[in-house]
């Protein structure tokens, strides 16, 4: 079977560290394991490829000039012609059995090539990104992205929405409607089996961990303020923070006007590799995110949590509740509130029963949620794969 995956999104790359970058890795690695002929066309790779990718066949998109925003929005809508020449050439070789593309603001190409082509054609779609480019104002011409993401959406067979809440949205599209299949986030449980953990701790701390970007709306503020009480009623509270972002320096000073700089270790961005020994270092780990208005992420983190075994407090909010069973595979809490976080993780501190109980249970559930079914899920989506698939949503 030979597949054509595209991420011309070159705020993503392929080979990078953040949780777009793991999905990408992780569904071309599902595609591999089936013993598909895999072909990258990508705008940004990133880092070296892992010895894990050997055998996937790459092909370069032409990168963004630099310059303004208006000049990059043009570049990337030119790059359509650019992808169309790379899928053809390939093609002479040998007919693609599947396009799959990762939606982008300015790529159409790919959907609409299949499409003339009469190949299967699956569209994923991660984020609203024109709604996110205009609330950030990084998107100039919406016009145009619109018009993109209407042809995009016409060509595609069957289009991917990483959850329910996002699904709405693009019901909403009438070139999308009656295509959209809720097609949430997963991990490789096998990854976080017998892992030594990177970092030995005093066996009376009790280690909070949070794994993601650093950035707005990932609830930091609500994670220092949560924290702080904690540290207040437990002295042996420490906090493991994994990633990086525009936030760090704006947490240093908080947690340094607070006195609590000594009681947190930032890593920085890390590999995915690193990860599953950094999840061993922790005894709870977090999503404190906000009540925001729209919220229709997938968290990676939740999984890879819960792949770790790791008892998990989190906000009550959007596809989280579908994931974390309050009580039973982790605790849930208000979006924003820091007191009920703390007290919920305070909890945990105290009850070692509880924080096994929960982790098993979390680690259970997640075996049923792995990229492997997502692909197999996918192909039957398509009819590459003939065998009925549950939903991935419904499990």
């Amino acid at each position: 079977m030979k597949i054509a995956y595209i991420n011309a999104d070159p705020g993503v790359p392929v080979f990078g560290t953040t949780g777009c970058s793991v999905h990408v890795q992780e569904i071309i690695l599902a595609l591999l394991k089936r013993g598909a002929e895999v072909h990258l066309f990508a705008t940004r790779m990133g880092d070296d490829a892992a010895a894990d990718f050997s055998g996937l066949q790459i092909h370069p998109l032409p990168p963004l000039v630099k310059g303004d925003a208006v000049a990059r929005e043009r570049c990337a809508l030119a790059a359509n012609d650019a992808l169309r020449t790379a899928l053809e050439r390939e093609a002479q070789n040998d007919a693609f059995d599947l396009v799959y593309e990762r939606y982008s603001l300015w790529s159409c190409a790919g959907m609409e090539f299949a499409r003339e082509r009469e190949i299967k054609a699956i569209l994923e779609v991660n984020a609203p990104l024109i709604e996110e480019g205009c609330s950030d104002r990084t998107l100039i011409n919406r016009e145009a992205a619109e018009e993109v993401a209407m042809r995009a959406f016409r060509c595609a067979q069957v289009i991917t929405a990483v959850s329910r809440q996002l699904s709405h949205q693009l019901e909403q599209h009438p070139t999308a409607r009656g295509k959209v299949h809720v097609v949430p986030n997963a991990v490789s449980p096998g990854r976080f089996n017998r892992v030594v953990p990177k970092y030995v701790k005093d066996k009376d701390d009790f280690v909070v961990g949070f794994v993601g970007m650093l950035k707005a709306g990932a609830g930091l503020t609500i994670l220092i303020e949560s924290f702080t009480q904690l540290a207040q009623k437990t002295g042996a509270a420490r906090l493991l923070i994994v990633g990086d972002g525009p936030e760090r320096e704006r947490m240093d000073r908080e947690l340094a006007a607070r006195r609590l700089s000594d009681r947190v270790q930032f890593t920085g961005a890390v590999s995915p590799d690193e990860i599953p020994r950094l999840l061993a270092s922790m005894d709870a780990a977090v999503a404190p995110y906000p009540p925001l208005t729209s919220f229709y992420g997938s968290p990676l983190k939740l999984y890879e949590y819960m792949a770790a075994g790791l008892p998990i407090v989190a906000s009550r909010i959007g596809q989280i509740e579908e994931v974390i069973q309050n009580g039973t595979t982790g605790l849930l809490v208000p979006p924003g509130n820091a007191a009920a976080l703390a007290n919920a993780l305070h909890e945990l501190q105290l009850s070692y029963d509880l924080r096994a109980r929960l982790g098993r249970a979390a680690r259970e559930i997640v075996q049923q949620h792995t990229w492997d079914d997502i692909v197999r899920f996918l192909f039957s989506l398509v009819e590459l794969d003939k065998e009925p698939v549950a939903p991935v949503a419904a499990r």
